[in-house]
């Protein structure tokens, strides 16, 4: 191995053979493992702590959350936060401890209030995302301990209420619904109202507020579990360094360290270096190939400390965003809604391990929609780079519009300008600046990329000849619309500067700024995003516009100098869960236990991690991974697959076919008939499998399966049908069969004759839905005694699984044993296509003669599974003038994908949820047609949900015609007992 350039300099001393750290308390020595290895991979593997859970693989959802400690010996104290396992890189954590959630209790040792608490509220269903939620709450409790607040009542913590609330920010679940797991967390807050707490099995309707405390499980929060244990605080001490030649993982402790490992890295040598901080960059730009190095910047002084001075705040580039926003919260109000604004970048436990400078150099290198560079854009920082001897300061601007920065190059800080001292030396008395920041996103509070992000400021001063306010000087700045980088409205800036602010000018400025914020072609929703940079503008000056008059304390409309905390416009805050609530259940005696409040079984070990799931069975000896290679295209003739020759070198194994089936290619059987495992000489959908790649790792089969080249051929073939419209000229439909054809309920000629109002061919469309279980697809499959094989399957539908394996296999059924203990959510995702996964499992297990396992990665899962059926729907309805409904016609396109699943039972679903209305008549035409695209299946009320959307959406048009309200409709057709009689 290539020993890089100063690295053999330093002592021996300083160096450390093993990687040590602390999980649970225990001990952990590492002699050798590769770098890429991450936290999770080496828990799940190593160690028999499961708790943490692989989900979405990018630190998106909590479910790996588990907490680091750190301890500083010069200020002899432990610093505790959440990160994501699935992101954390092993060698990062040389010297730290680690609290999974099977650290805080046990079923042996006793179990921690929290895991008592989230099974007394029924706070965990399927479970798979407890106990990351448990160490986002514990983590929470931990630092709220650190605080000089006034001692908590017996039994709470030191926790507010809104901060418990915030604890689960970024942790998301996908069965339970949030009310309960709020409750939970609420319950350890000093300051909660015990009537706020929902539904549990602790205590009864009409319990006194004592009584309601004492049923609690008791939390001790002077008496918290030790996160740091003493044995690590000497090797914290010693500071020692990894050895480099054995981890290929160095960790320069200066600026000229650093400069010579890059340095000696030579263009072209087939070395791949990546630079990490927190690694967490990974979880939006994937990894397709391993390194062979990797450079730690963390040791550097000069690139993690934080000074401040009269002209501003330098921030090193390797601090993370967490110190960040504390550092900033402490300065003036402009610095403060910088902290308020990069509170909404990811998740707390993202932020505690991704760096400032990480993220500008992604916004600068790989077009990130950084959120950061957009607000430190609009405020004038500056950007301190060095590259080789040469060192320079330049503006965000500059930074961002420079071309990619070349691994060489090295951001060192970014200075925040303090306004406070630029206002008081350069505007003088009768100058006030404004500044707001602003984001738009799928959700409030991270964890969602931005449509727009954008940052305002502006000084202004009263018009001496008129009562209007002038634009002294402004900078608008605008980010991740659809662009490379975030940018200056120079040319609003300039149409501004020096005007009286007024309806008119406000009105140009808008106009003029939508002609500069264009989003790239192919952007989503390019029209929203330019609005919403509009909309941002004129909010930001609208109150200005009208009623200047200055108020007797010298604030303009709420804005002093820089703002008034109690009074300048608080944009973008949102509550983050319920704030308040009541909750009430009538139990009847009469059935009794059926409707009390008993906590499910098994939740608590849910809670505690002990719970197993498929891919916290320990690997069996010799045991191989699979990942499949799947196509890209809707319809072609398949060549030929090849892999890189790197890959082969990665522990590639075998790559399994259709051509290596013993028996039936089949993935999926059902009543209305089969679907093959792997496509044959002819691939039929985007997403269909192709072939199985088994590896030594998940890894090395993922990155496999990423970079495996398939041969198409699509010449002189017929064109994919890739719409409804198209299938239904070329007559492509699956037969429903007569049993599950639903019936007509009257004569809709006869009903549209009685209407007084006809609506015409009016359209909805529905498209598809991704389940998203918290557990991606996933099996173990082990070869046993006498032509026999078992399989572990997350599977709703075991039974289909079994006979499915048999055949595929050619042996009997009994020789077939499939074993499902639980699922990570399900939704109906995971049972027929959970079948193809355990069959392909199975299939190269039997081949091979080893243990083979799946954990299908996110990406994978999501361009393959089908999801819900998209719908076209087409109604006509006729109505009286008191909104009462005579007849309703639809017709209906389902869109089934290529494969049958059970896409003939949608009609008669949909149909029986449309019948909760008196339509008076109601005919339809329901088409479920055959497509190109990946077969869809059933999902958590399939039919039902598109059904009652319709009926709806029919009910809606009808009250917006007739100008009723939509629930007097609603009233007017409701069943009645001669209705229902009719209809069914």
């Amino acid at each position: 191995m290539l020993i890089m350039g100063g690295e053999m300099e330093k002592s021996e001393s300083t160096l450390n053979n093993s990687l040590v750290f602390a999980v649970n308390g225990k001990k952990f020595e590492v002699s050798t493992i590769h770098p890429s290895t991450t936290l999770l991979e080496f828990l799940h593997s190593h160690t028999p702590f499961k708790g943490a859970k692989l989900s979405c693989g990018e630190g998106g959802c909590g479910a790996c959350v588990v907490l680091l400690s750190k301890y500083n010996p010069v200020l002899d104290q432990v610093d505790d936060f959440t990160v994501s396992s699935c992101l954390t890189l092993l060698c990062s954590i040389n010297g730290c401890s680690i609290t999974t959630t099977e650290g805080l209790g046990n079923t042996k040792d006793g179990f921690h209030p929290i895991h008592e608490r989230f099974s007394g509220f029924h706070a965990s269903q399927c479970g798979f995302c407890t106990p990351g939620m448990c160490m986002s709450l514990f983590s929470a409790l931990v630092n709220a301990e650190k605080t000089p607040r006034p001692t908590p009542p017996s039994g709470f913590s030191k926790l507010e209420v809104s901060e418990a609330e915030r604890a689960i920010a970024g942790n998301l679940c996908r069965c339970t619904g949030y009310r309960p797991i709020a409750d939970v967390c609420k319950s350890f807050a000093a300051d909660i109202d015990m009537e706020d707490l929902g539904f549990n099995s602790f205590w009864r309707k009409g319990d006194s507020k004592e009584v309601k405390i004492n049923s609690l499980p008791f939390y001790n929060h002077s008496n918290e579990i030790c996160t740091f244990p003493e044995f690590l605080k000497n090797e914290a001490r010693s500071a020692l360094l990894l050895d480099s030649r054995r981890y290929s993982w160095y960790s320069p402790v200066s600026i000229e360290e650093l400069q010579r490992l890059l340095g000696s890295i030579e263009d072209g040598n087939g070395s791949r270096v990546k630079v990490v901080v927190g690694n967490t960059g990974m979880s939006y730009y994937k990894e397709l190939e391993s390194f062979d190095k990797y450079i730690d910047l963390r040791c550097i002084p000069k690139l993690s400390m934080i000074r401040r001075d009269d002209t501003g705040m330098i921030i090193g580039a390797t601090v993370t965003i967490s110190k960040a926003i504390e550092a900033l919260r402490e300065g003036n109000i402009v610095w403060k809604k910088i902290s308020d604004h990069m509170e909404k970048v990811a998740s707390g436990f993202v932020r505690n391990s991704a760096s400032l400078g990480g993220n500008l150099v992604m916004a600068q290198r790989n077009h990130f929609p950084s959120d950061i560079a957009t607000v430190l854009l609009a405020v004038g920082s500056l950007v301190n780079l060095m590259n080789g001897l040469k060192s320079e300061e330049i503006t965000m601007e500059e930074f961002l519009r420079r071309p990619e920065l070349d691994l060489k190059s090295i951001l060192v800080s970014v200075k925040i300008p303090d306004w406070d001292w630029i206002m008081s030396i350069s505007a003088g008395t009768k100058m006030k600046l404004l500044f707001e920041t602003y984001r738009a996103a799928p959700r409030p509070l991270g964890n969602a990329l931005p449509y727009l992000n954008a940052a305002l400021m502006a000084k202004i001063s009263r018009c001496a000849s008129s009562s209007g306010m002038v634009v002294s000087d402004c900078r608008f700045a605008f980010g991740a619309y659809g662009t490379k980088h975030a940018i200056r409205a120079t040319k609003v800036e300039e149409f501004l500067t020096g005007k009286v602010l007024s309806v008119y000018v406000l009105t140009e400025a808008v106009k003029l700024l939508r002609s500069i914020v264009v989003p790239d072609d192919d952007t989503s929703y390019p029209a929203y995003r330019s609005s919403l940079a509009a909309g941002f503008l004129f909010e930001f000056f609208s109150h200005l516009v009208e009623g200047n008059a200055e108020s007797p304390n010298g604030y303009v409309n709420g804005y002093s100098t820089l703002m008034s905390p109690a009074r300048h416009l608080d944009h973008g805050k949102v509550s983050t869960l319920l704030t308040s609530g009541k909750q009430e259940v009538e139990s009847n005696k009469q059935y009794h236990p059926v409707g009390e409040p008993i906590a499910k079984s098994g939740a608590v070990i849910q809670a505690s991690g002990e719970a197993v799931y498929v891919d916290d069975i320990p690997s069996p000896t010799n045991c191989l991974h699979g990942a499949f290679i799947f196509s890209t295209k809707p319809l072609a003739r398949v060549k030929g697959i090849k892999l890189k020759p790197k890959s082969v070198a990665d522990g590639v194994n075998a790559v399994i076919s259709f051509k290596d089936i013993p028996g039936e290619n089949l993935g999926i059987k059902t009543e209305f008939g089969p679907e093959p495992l792997f496509a044959d000489d002819f691939t039929r959908c985007t997403g269909q499998y192709i072939a199985l790649v088994v590896a030594d790792t998940q890894k090395h089969a993922d990155m496999a399966a990423d970079l495996a080249v398939v041969d198409y051929d699509m010449e002189n073939l017929e064109p994919a049908i890739l719409s409804l419209e198209e299938a239904v000229r070329q007559s492509s439909f699956f037969e429903v069969p007569s049993s599950l054809q639903p019936k007509q309920v009257g004569d809709f000629s006869k009903g549209m004759a009685e209407a007084d109002h006809k609506i015409l061919s009016a359209k909805i469309k529905l498209g598809s839905q991704y389940y998203f279980y918290m557990e991606t697809q996933t099996a173990l499959a082990v070869p046993d005694e006498d032509n026999c094989i078992v399989v572990y399957s997350s599977i709703q539908a075991p039974e289909y699984a079994q006979s499915t394996i048999s055949r595929c296999l050619g042996i009997p059924e009994h020789n077939v044993r499939v074993i499902t203990r639980r699922v990570g959510g399900g939704f109906g995702g995971k049972a027929m296509k959970a079948i193809p996964v355990a069959t392909a499992c199975a299939l190269a297990a039997y081949n091979l003669r080893r243990p083979v396992r799946m954990y299908m990665n996110r990406k994978t899962d999501m361009k393959t599974t089908g999801g819900r059926h998209p719908m076209e729907v087409t109604y006509s309805v006729g109505f009286k003038e008191d909104g009462k409904i005579t007849a309703l016609h639809l017709d209906i396109l389902i869109n089934a994908g290529i494969g049958v699943d059970i896409s003939p039972i949608i009609p008669l679903f949909m149909v029986g949820a449309i019948k909760k209305y008196d339509w008076g008549s109601f005919s339809f035409d329901i088409k479920v047609c055959r497509t190109n695209h990946s077969s869809k299946s059933a999902m958590r009320g399939p039919g039902e949900v598109q059904g009652t959307f319709i009926s709806e959406a029919v009910i809606e048009h009808v009250a917006s015609v007739l100008s009723m309200d939509v629930d007097s409709v609603r009233s007017k057709n409701l069943h009645t007992f001669n209705s229902l009689d009719f209809f069914y």
